[in-house]
This record gives structure tokens, sequence and C-alpha cells, in this order.
């Protein structure tokens, strides 16, 4: 399959723009969508990663995965590669009479930010990557002076039809109590709630931080999310 030379179909980049049904999917979301289920938080070689988009998106489909979003930093060339490959799968898979994968794959980008003084991730879902909002933050290096603090990098995000997301709350300087309603202030809309901090195998998320997020969560009427925050070569692993 040669994915650069075939098209995108208009309907395949609306659904990667639903942020309608990808906040339904949040709504459901629990310790277990990930990683069979669900992902959204992964990298590939366009970030920091070393799966190549292609690579990532066919292990997607051996795994099962009903729905993804590749968040590479600073970056959609990678949701852009994956997004024609699996157009090109599907349009291959139907030619042979085989079975089309109901994969949903959405937007994603992960920006560094400035949060209360405090170096944070905020992961961005189903928005335009061609907005202009979101090309100060598609140039693989981190945002700069006001572009850098959180409530703009959120702003933009919605500018774009996105929605924004606290990445992995309980791993910065400052603790999540601190860090989600400073969150929740600037406009943020969910939480990466389940997340696995200390990289076990098999993935799950750790106990006590995600029992720590979820309450933070819910006093602040946030979304969750999960993800494996994979940079290897496994889905199923960070590392």
């Amino acid at each position: 399959m040669v994915a650069n030379l075939i098209g995108v179909s208009p309907s395949s980049i609306h659904a990667a723009q639903d942020v309608t049904a990808l906040r339904k999917v949040l709504e459901s979301v629990h310790a277990d969508s990930c990683p069979l289920s669900y992902n959204f938080h992964m990298h590939t070689v366009c970030s920091d990663g070393q799966l190549q988009p292609e690579d990532l998106m066919h292990q997607a489909i051996v795994i099962g995965l009903r729905g993804l979003a590749i968040t590479d930093h600073h970056s959609t060339d990678g949701y852009r590669r994956a997004h024609r490959w699996l157009e090109t799968y599907r349009e291959d898979a139907a030619w042979r009479g085989n079975p089309v994968p109901a994969l949903q794959l959405w937007t994603g980008i992960e920006v560094t930010s400035n949060l209360a003084n405090t170096e944070v991730h905020i992961l961005g879902y189903a928005f335009n990557p061609d907005s202009p909002s979101m090309k100060r933050y598609s140039h693989r290096e981190s945002p700069k002076g006001a572009d850098a603090i959180a409530a703009q990098v959120i702003h933009n995000i919605h500018l774009a039809g996105g929605i924004a997301v606290l990445a992995h709350p309980a791993r910065y300087r400052r603790a999540p109590e601190d860090l989600i309603p400073a969150a929740a202030e600037a406009g943020i809309d969910g939480v990466e709630t389940y997340y696995a901090y200390n990289n076990p195998t098999p993935w799950c998320p750790s106990p006590r931080q995600t029992e720590e997020v979820q309450r933070l969560s819910s006093t602040y009427g946030l979304l969750s999310t999960c993800g494996t925050d994979t940079h290897g070569l496994n889905l199923r692993q960070r590392l």
C-alpha cells in the first residue's frame, strides 16, 4: 500500500475532528479502557517516539483498538501520515472483501506549557490541524512567551474546535491538588486520569495516583482520558 498516493476522504477528516463523539467516548472511559480498547497518548518518530506512524496504526488494528490519538510533541505530522495509511488500509480491505476496521483516529498533539509557574504538558484532541490557532504549536518546537501559557494553549485548542487535557497530572514538580484546580480555572476540559507512572508490565494505571486524580477530576467536572504515553515500539507500554 502506498499511503501517500491516495487522498483522505472528507468524511474521515470530519470523524477525526468529531469532538462530540470523542466527548461521548471519554465519558465512558474507565481503568480497563487502556491499552486494549482506547489509547489517547502515543508518540511516533515525528517527535520523540520510535514507531513509524504507519507501524503504529497497524499495531493498533492488531490489538483491536476502537479509538486512539497520536499525540506527538508540537507536531501533527504523525497524525497526518497515520490518517492517510488508515484510509488506504480501509480501501484495500474493502477491495479485497475483508473486514474494514472500525478503528477511530482523532487528531492529537502534546504541547509544553506553563501552568501555575510549572512546566506541564497539555494534550489537544479532535481539533482542526490546519486551524491558524494551532500553527504556532506544530513546528516541532516548544512554544515561547505568551503562546506557552496554559490558558492560551487551551484557548487556541478550543479555537481549533478541539478539547484540551492535562497530561499525566502526577508527574510534575507541583502536586495534582495544585495543578488540576489551576488547569480547570484556565479552561481545561479533562485530565489524563488513567496513567501508569511506574511503567509496569503489563500496563495498568497507577492505583494511588488514579484515585487522587479521579477525585479531583470529579470535583471540577472534568473528562477523564487514558493513555500509555508510548515512546517505544509497543503500544501497550510507555517504553
